[in-house]
């Protein structure tokens, strides 16, 4: 249920560049002001995370869970409404803001009913990752049918996710209710650990962003075959995710992390060198070993703080993975200077420089212990030399 909830925000985080092409040719907006719009959801949805994490640090908010998700929506259902510029800009600020009001709190929630389980965070995790794969599916038919006008049909999703989570917020004082937290926050591993987290942004959106361009050019030109590849790196980030709890419950999180580094550089130097059809197959195994630290990332930093739990999630799922957006720009800047295919190379130093600082992290030891745990039974006279 959790899961189907981050789904239906996430949903939000991805509509936004589906908005663009609607928003230049129905309002005639310029790229200056386009990107305006880019860059307001970017970084209200990424940046003010870590904020709303102190927050909830602090005052424990689960009602920011349903109302963040319907603010989310809200926002993008005014777009239709909105007439002017400031008013779309404001329209779009609402829903990345509710996107960074909803990830520190659910990444909680998602801690207390799973008890901390990998697997089971990594499914919370991949609810986020299909419904921001979603995003084009739902809103590009509904957009290419009514226009901007039709906007207001897409706070359908946030409404079903609000249903879906709200029977959930129970479940937060019940579950962290039996568990309190014990050790001291480690803020040194901390910092190494959202180092990481920035160098496996900065190689996946360079890598998604530029992607479609790239196969059209070493596969078949044309629109198909660069949507294919996106379709099959979203699939492998799908199954990437769901696998790295798997492999975590059974060899730990910083060997997987480690080996999936190591499987991505290497991934992303095949996919520069390997023509031909062939390349679906490598993208796959390049998504596949980008997406298993994912969710490991997060379990890993509310270990790292057990006393600031929100704070790690906002920094995980936040302010570090917006660096690789930031960074795009740049990525896009040496592909003009070079080629594609050699900014693509370059990608394959950013895993390797993840794996040389995961080589610093150590595996938490347990900093949850039930509160109504059983004490030791004493001996009897018998047992007692």
């Amino acid at each position: 249920m959790l899961s189907a909830g981050h789904g239906s925000v996430d949903i939000y985080q991805g509509i936004v560049p589906v908005l663009v092409p609607f928003l230049a040719s129905e309002r005639h907006y310029g790229y200056l002001g386009l990107s305006g719009f880019v860059l307001a959801a970017s970084l209200l949805s990424s940046v003010v995370q870590p904020l709303f994490g102190v927050l909830t640090d602090r005052w424990a908010m689960p009602w920011l869970i349903p109302s963040s998700t319907i603010a989310a929506g809200l926002g993008v259902a005014l777009i239709g409404v909105a007439g002017s510029y400031p008013l779309t800009l404001a329209a779009i600020a609402l829903t990345g803001l509710g996107v960074a009001a909803y990830h520190p709190e659910s990444a909680r929630l998602a801690r207390a009913v799973t008890g901390g389980d990998h697997v089971g965070m990594s499914w919370f995790s991949l609810g986020g990752n299909v419904g921001f794969a979603l995003a084009p599916v739902i809103a590009t038919p509904v957009l290419a049918t009514g226009g901007l006008a039709a906007a207001p049909f897409l706070i359908v999703p946030a409404v079903l996710g609000t249903l879906i989570t709200l029977p959930l917020l129970g479940q937060r004082v019940a579950s962290t209710s039996k568990k309190h937290a014990a050790g001291a926050d480690n803020w040194p591993m901390f910092r190494v650990l959202s180092s990481v987290v920035i160098l496996r942004s900065v190689a996946y959106i360079g890598l998604s962003s530029f992607l479609g361009l790239f196969v059209q050019q070493r596969v078949h030109p044309g629109h198909v075959a660069g949507e294919a590849a996106l379709f099959v790196l979203y699939a492998g980030g799908a199954i990437g995710t769901v696998l790295g709890g798997r492999l975590a419950g059974r060899f730990g999180r910083i060997r997987t992390m480690r080996w999936s580094y190591a499987t991505a550089a290497a991934a992303l130097v095949a996919v520069v060198l390997i023509p031909g059809p062939a390349l679906y197959g490598v993208i796959a195994v390049t998504a596949i070993a980008l997406y298993v630290p994912f969710s490991l990332h997060i379990t890993l930093g509310q270990d790292y703080l057990p006393t600031r739990v929100g704070t790690a999630s906002g920094v995980t799922l936040g302010l570090a993975v917006s660096v690789g957006g930031a960074i795009a720009p740049a990525l896009g800047a040496l592909a003009d200077a070079t080629s594609l295919r050699t900014m693509l190379a370059t990608l394959a130093v950013l895993p390797i420089s993840a794996l040389l600082l995961a080589q610093r992290l150590r595996e938490p030891s347990r900093l949850e212990e039930p509160q109504d745990a059983e004490p030791p039974a004493k001996p009897t006279p018998a047992q007692t030399p």
